[in-house]
């Protein structure tokens, strides 16, 4: 298992859990933030959950508009304005 960089005992440790999958592919899953993502390699898969941290956290990115979701076929209404926990299979309940 891969660790986020911290010291002992700081209150902010996180834990990067890395899975190869049957496909051969690695999936990143951050549990503490509740993001996934995957790579063909475990370089790749980490990279790739940096950059879907970094948006879920507000770091990079622009936020989603009613807009966005009606061009997404999404009715704006019927999508929740604060996050929801994951409906994903590796993210405990």
């Amino acid at each position: 298992m891969a660790r986020a960089d911290s010291r002992e005992g700081d209150s902010s440790r996180r834990e990067i859990h890395l899975v190869q999958e049957n496909d051969g592919r690695w999936s990143a899953i951050d549990e503490g933030v509740g993001v996934a993502s995957h790579g063909e390699t475990r370089s790749e898969a980490l990279v790739n959950l940096d950059g879907a941290v970094a948006l879920h956290t507000g770091e990079i990115g622009e936020p989603v508009t009613d807009a966005d979701l009606r061009d997404l076929g999404l009715d704006p209404e019927t999508v929740p304005d604060n996050p929801q926990e994951p409906d994903a299979p590796w993210f405990p309940e």
